[in-house]
């Protein structure tokens, strides 16, 4: 069933048009759109996938500070001020990674190809089918958990890291690069029980239970041979 304007979306205000979303709620769905009658459309669909918090222009958005939740954008492309299009270029380039899905009366096949290209999960045109939104949302919502979780292993892989000495780390670095434990202690100046001892250690830390398991950790830290990780990681 395709949505008439009033009711294009069903929803209850929340954020910046009022109230707050529920603190129990696993997900939050932000809409930048200047129809109020769009605005008021959108909380009670979506509330099987997440709380809507509403915003009538992209400075709105802008300033209201987001909790750290699952969350997904779905954003009008014509907006006074600051457009959808630039709302997004403007998050990629403060490096703000929000899934946004677009939702436009004025779409073109030029805009549709930008957004896309800069990474929008959907781009769809009003009147807007209930089940199409819904299931550009999930899809939204379900990357930004996976990417969470990816980041969440990686905070853990890398305070994991931490905890091995000097020493372990040039172990694990000629260990994945594919040297033999004879080459890799003639590299570093030890002996090869030394360099066994020490690898034994790093895979005990890091909880690795094979050599390719350690291999995707260190592709994961971005470790270089020499043992350094690039500065902003570490």
């Amino acid at each position: 069933m395709r949505l008439g304007r009033r009711d294009q979306f069903v929803a209850v205000q929340c954020g910046m048009d009022g109230g707050k979303p529920s603190t129990e709620d696993a997900s939050l769905i932000y809409v930048v759109d200047d129809d109020r009658d769009v605005r008021e459309g959108l909380t009670a669909l979506l509330e099987s996938v997440g709380s809507a918090v509403t915003f009538a222009s992209t400075v709105d958005f802008l300033k209201y500070k987001r909790p750290d939740e699952p969350s997904c954008l779905i954003l009008d492309v014509r907006l006074p001020g600051l457009s959808g299009l630039d709302l997004q270029a403007e998050l990629s380039k403060a490096g703000v990674d929000i899934p946004i899905i677009f939702v436009t009366g004025y779409g073109d096949i030029p805009m549709t190809v930008r957004a896309m290209k800069a990474g929008a999960v959907d781009f769809l045109t009003k009147p807007v089918r209930e089940q199409d939104l819904l299931d550009a949302v999930r899809r939204a919502l379900d990357s930004d958990r996976t990417k969470r979780e990816l980041e969440a292993k990686i905070r853990n892989l890398r305070a994991r890291f931490e905890t091995l000495s000097d020493r372990e780390v040039q172990v694990m670095a000629r260990v994945c690069a594919g040297l033999m434990n004879k080459q890799g202690a003639a590299e570093i100046g030890v002996s090869e029980i030394t360099f066994k001892v020490h690898r034994h250690n790093v895979m005990k830390k890091l909880g690795a239970k094979s050599l390719a398991e350690l291999v995707r950790m260190a592709d994961s830290l971005g470790l270089a041979r020499d043992g350094r990780i690039p500065a902003k990681q570490r």
